[in-house]
């Protein structure tokens, strides 16, 4: 399991990635498909794929739909994610769930 990102140490010209303060280097587009998981354990949804903001190299959110019938999203931004498993897909957020921004 990987530590929580720092975006101010984000490494130039690798599009979509966070930087850890492990020294390894997530890709937040090859996360698609992963369950996000608030602080407190319970599930939010699956990640669709990241958000870019204002740089078009580094990812400032990931979008994640909340259900499978109903087409709800949320934005989930990349400084919230706490750890990143990859063995279960799962990502785990330092934020609850009611903080978390929701959009069609």
């Amino acid at each position: 399991m990987r530590l929580a990102p720092s975006l101010e140490h984000a490494q130039p010209g690798a599009p979509a990635s966070v930087y850890f303060r492990t020294g390894t280097v997530v890709h937040l587009d090859e996360t698609a498909g992963f369950l996000v998981a608030d602080a407190r354990g319970r599930i939010l949804g699956k990640v669709e794929g990241p958000i870019y903001g204002a740089s078009s190299e580094i990812p400032d959110a990931l979008s994640v739909r909340l259900s499978l019938l109903r087409r709800r999203h949320c934005l989930v931004p990349a400084d919230a994610i706490e750890a990143i498993d990859d063995r279960t897909r799962v990502i785990g957020l330092r934020i609850d769930r009611s903080a978390v921004r929701t959009f069609l």
